[in-house]
């Protein structure tokens, strides 16, 4: 349970997360940095159907955040004294978003002003860091209001040999005293699996609390390190003390089962 601890620190608190989420929300249309866009083709502004358009290896850069793409479209709407608020955005084609500390890549981005969404689509779905990546199969989505990343189908988080999967995974950011975001909550929902080079732990659904430190894997959870199996229905990881323990059902009671062979590593707690 050593090394699961470990993988628990570091991928289910998810610190690449929140950098590769505010990089896949792109270009924000609110911001007060200009926005630069250029385009090897040409840049269209359709003032019937009011919308701008970029074709052909477009780059478009705001702060130091940059999008690319085959084509970029910003739809927006008339404002009274004259104004215009763009409230729309999508782009499509060789999707690259690129912030300082991630790139998020796709075939399909959108970002809706009005919801304070955006979400990424494509066959090779990914959010990056120097020491992370973030996988989905069906689509990452940004929520900017509550600061949710939510990566869907066959989503998979890699760090360093260590590697989180589940249908779905959630992270939900807050901001601290010093309006930085930090890491709230993490859940990882049906077919839970993590992987590290020596175990891997199975499980219905995961939760890691950031203020609490507390991780807990629940349902069907099965633990096997080379020969050795521990099974039960919720295991519970607390970061802090460096305690685990395994319960026979989710309110304590119940029996866990264990196989275990001589000369293997000492099994954690069990209750």
């Amino acid at each position: 349970m050593k090394r699961a601890k470990q993988l628990l620190l570091t991928i289910l608190t998810a610190s690449c997360l929140y950098p590769a989420a505010a990089g896949a929300q792109g270009i924000n249309p609110d911001s007060k940095k200009p926005l630069e866009i250029t385009a090897q083709e040409s840049l269209e502004w359709n003032r019937t159907e009011k919308f701008f358009k970029a074709r052909k290896t477009v780059i478009a850069k705001q702060g130091e955040t940059t999008l690319k793409a085959d084509t970029l479209t910003a739809k927006y709407r008339d404002e009274k004294g004259g104004g215009m608020k763009i409230y729309r955005i999508e782009a499509d084609g060789h999707v690259i978003i690129e912030s300082a500390a991630s790139k998020a890549y796709g075939d399909h981005a959108v970002y809706t002003v009005d919801d304070g969404l955006a979400v990424l689509k494509g066959k090779n779905l990914r959010l990056t860091a120097p020491d992370q990546t973030v996988t989905a199969r069906d689509r990452i989505e940004y929520r900017v209001a509550n600061g949710k990343l939510d990566a869907i189908g066959n989503a998979v988080a890699m760090r360093e040999g260590d590697k989180l999967e589940a249908d779905r995974i959630s992270a939900i950011f807050t901001k601290d005293s010093k309006g930085k975001r930090t890491l709230k909550q993490l859940d990882a929902k049906n077919n839970v699996k993590i992987t590290t080079p020596t175990e891997v732990l199975t499980g219905d659904n995961g939760t890691y609390q950031a203020d609490t430190s507390l991780a807990e894997i629940i349902g069907n959870v099965k633990i096997t390190r080379g020969p050795n199996i521990l099974e039960g229905e919720k295991a519970q990881l607390d970061l802090k003390t460096n305690i685990s323990k395994m319960f026979g059902s989710a309110d304590g009671n119940g029996r866990v089962r264990g196989v275990f062979y001589p000369g293997s590593e000492t099994p954690p707690a069990t209750e």
